[in-house]
């Protein structure tokens, strides 16, 4: 009972934090509601294009070629009290792209700016650069009923075949630097500008090195690796090795899967993650006691042998605080919300 107990526990913990792991926005505006974007933007008129760009977060992308190499665009999407972002990128990676991002911050006031994307790394990513030529004075962003307006236009004669969609954490505002946190969620679409046809704006929440990094320390060292000491506890009154086979095999898993997520967030910074450093080092000292448990293995006595009843002391110990670790660990960060 005590089990069963204990594993629907970790399994009701585990769903919660994939349902938790991303929030639907809704947004007021659509392509056939233009009354708003037609008051606020100057350059905005009936001929421009208007598709669903991200249904999953209500972003609306309108567009048209308004001169021979002009093309304008206006972007709108809830406001969530971030960052909302439109890339322009030749293969479909954000990496070495242009990107135009614009905020409210807390007085109010609209930031829009053009950045490049340098690599995944804020400092990568400066304000004020990028390969968008951008018609002078045409930057604009306004707000209208909870919408957040983008607006601008670039001088080109082809734009790129891949738009990149992005949204940061909400309250998550960037700081006068301008430079900007990791992203909360993303999509890559293919566009075709001339026939107004996109298609795969897939999000890719979930598959950020944050998330990879929350996925697989849950998976591996909060749900296998405590389902793995359960079966040694409860089963090896068994006279069976079945549970002992058992055991190992969870624990290798659990532990190649933490590993993983460890190895990812050695690459992560400090954005959107509360009390980092304790964090990381708690996250060093826990990896350092799941080495030592892999390494007890080998190590292993035999039953008969006198330093068989040490082992098991120092076994149960590394496992007892590892596992108190683990809960200070989670406790102090749940998720990682990029």
């Amino acid at each position: 009972m005590k089990l069963s107990v204990s594993v629907l526990l970790f399994l009701s913990l585990f769903v919660s934090f994939l349902f938790t792991i991303r929030a639907d926005t809704k947004s007021t505006d659509s392509c056939s509601s233009n009354e708003a974007v037609s008051s606020l933007v100057p350059f905005y008129s009936s001929s421009f294009h208007c598709l669903s760009a991200w249904s999953s977060q209500s972003f609306i992308l309108r567009y048209a070629r308004t001169d021979t190499n002009k093309w304008s665009y206006v972007l709108s999407a809830p406001d969530t009290n971030a960052y909302v972002g439109i890339g322009f990128s030749h293969d479909g990676d954000m990496e070495e792209s242009s990107a135009m991002v614009g905020w409210f911050d807390n007085s109010s006031k609209g930031v829009i700016k053009q950045y490049y994307l340098g690599d995944m790394e804020s400092s990568a990513c400066p304000p004020d650069q990028g390969n968008l030529t951008l018609v002078k004075n045409s930057t604009l962003i306004a707000m209208h009923s909870s919408t957040i307006y983008l607006a601008f236009e670039v001088i080109t004669d082809q734009p790129t075949p891949y738009l990149i969609y992005a949204v940061g954490h909400p309250g998550d505002l960037p700081s006068s630097n301008y430079y900007l946190d990791e992203h909360h969620d993303r999509a890559t679409a293919k566009f075709d500008a001339n026939s107004g046809i996109i298609n795969g704006a897939g999000s890719s929440s979930g598959f950020t090195k944050a998330r990879k990094h929350s996925l697989l320390v849950i998976l591996g060292w909060g749900l296998l690796i405590p389902i793995g000491a359960m079966v040694a506890r409860y089963f090896k009154s068994h006279d069976h090795p079945h549970w002992f086979y058992g055991h190992v095999s969870i624990q290798m898993v659990g532990f190649a899967l933490g590993l993983a997520g460890i190895v990812i967030g050695f690459d992560l910074d400090s954005s959107g993650v509360d009390r980092y450093d304790t964090h990381k080092a708690l996250g060093i000292v826990v990896l350092v006691l799941g080495c030592l448990q892999a390494m007890a293995l080998l190590a292993r006595p035999v039953s008969t042998n006198k330093l068989r009843k040490y082992w098991n002391v120092l076994h149960q110990q590394h496992r007892q605080i590892g596992h108190r670790l683990w809960n200070r660990q989670h406790f102090l960060r749940p998720l990682h919300c990029r």
